[in-house]
């Protein structure tokens, strides 16, 4: 059992060594004791994945294209059924309150303060309602399929009730494999950390499913395309499939009418050694066409990044890890200051390539960098 920690102080304004939004992930750990932070940065395993993600952005050069008249060019796209301000999403990162005693209401306030979608946690820290209570007009729930089917329908009944305007169900995410480093840090959730939502549900433990530990977790919240697909008719609300991989899944799932998917490999904490979202992406977005809403997550760091991933299929990308690091630096004027720095380095990759729009990024052509072997 983790020992109480004293918590390291979040700031009230911003520090002057901020000049771009990655600098909060080299900052925290200044702010994030020390097995917190072991858990928040590690991956699955080893970390290959972990840094697949990242490596995978560095294969990508942006051409300049500087002589477009860029007077009515704009941010704003339209995602399916939903308006957005612009192509970035607080993705859904559980138990915030590891990291900040306001935990997620910090995060959907930094939401509402700057016209950014944020996708709520079932593992939240706090419940849904208050997250909603705190949040801007734009707000999606992340779920994750219950043992109990009753217990996944009151899930949906409550984000419905409390005006969430999606569901995105994470599939990939059923077992995880623990990140080396963690193991050897020695985190251990604290008892006064839970899962908000979840506290009103009674687990029963699994019997007679199978004798192997991964295989019975495993099957009793199995994603199959079956449970999706009730859910999906029976939904009132609009879809979203995250944890998505495989071209062949991602055909399956527009069928199967899922409002849209999320390319993710989870950011490197499930499997390790599977590819970087961003190089599965390209036959993803040809398996599915181009009007199919096709979203990313993993390893975005900067708008550069979030440029890449539109340029090379995405319609949208989601933040993790970079939101947590900004929260515990500053709370939520840490992740509103985060969320301006990754608009105005996106914008200039606009204005410095003459897209005047996110769709055309769309069709703009990186180009592949080659790295010399040695």
């Amino acid at each position: 059992m983790e020992q109480p920690q004293t918590p390291l102080t979040p700031l009230s304004y911003i520090p002057s060594e901020i000049a771009c939004a990655q600098d909060y992930e080299a900052l925290a750990h200044q702010f994030i004791e020390p097995k917190r932070l072991a858990y928040i940065e590690g991956g699955s395993g080893h970390d290959r994945t972990l840094q697949l993600n990242r490596d995978a952005f560095q294969k990508w050069g942006i051409i300049p294209r500087p002589f477009a008249d860029m007077a009515h060019a704009t941010t704003a796209l339209t995602l399916g059924s939903h308006a957005l301000e612009h192509p970035f999403l607080l993705a859904p990162v559980a138990y915030q309150k590891l990291v900040h005693p306001n935990a997620e209401l910090a995060t959907a306030q930094a939401a509402a303060a700057t016209d950014t979608t944020m996708v709520s946690s079932t593992l939240s820290s706090v419940t849904m309602e208050d997250i909603a209570e705190h949040s801007g007009a734009m707000r999606w729930f992340q779920l994750y399929l219950q043992p109990d089917e009753q217990n996944t329908t009151e899930l949906v009944i409550r984000a419905v009730k409390s005006d969430y305007q999606a569901i995105v169900v994470t599939v990939d995410a059923a077992v995880q494999s623990p990140s080396i480093r963690v193991l050897r840090a020695g985190f251990v959730m604290p008892n006064e950390i839970t899962a908000a939502n979840l506290e009103s549900q009674f687990q029963k433990p699994h019997e007679g499913v199978s004798k192997s530990r991964i295989f019975s977790d495993y099957m009793v919240s199995a994603p199959t395309f079956a449970r999706l697909e009730k859910l999906i008719r029976e939904c009132p609300l609009p879809v979203i499939i995250k944890g998505v991989l495989s071209p062949q899944d991602a055909a399956a799932l527009h069928d199967l009418g899922a409002a849209g998917i999320v390319v993710s490999n989870h950011g490197g904490r499930t499997l390790d050694g599977t590819p970087a979202s961003l190089d599965l992406l390209p036959a993803i977005r040809d398996a599915v066409g181009d009007r199919f809403p096709v979203l990313l997550d993993s390893g975005i760091r900067s708008g550069s990044d979030a440029f890449k991933a539109i340029a090379l299929g995405a319609d949208a990308v989601l933040i993790g890890r970079l939101q947590v690091y900004a929260l515990s630096v500053a709370g939520a004027l840490g992740v509103a200051h985060m969320l301006k720095l990754l608009r105005e380095e996106f914008e200039l990759c606009m204005a410095m390539t003459g897209c005047q729009s996110v769709t055309a990024i769309r069709s703009t052509t990186l180009h592949s960098v080659m790295r010399a072997s040695c």
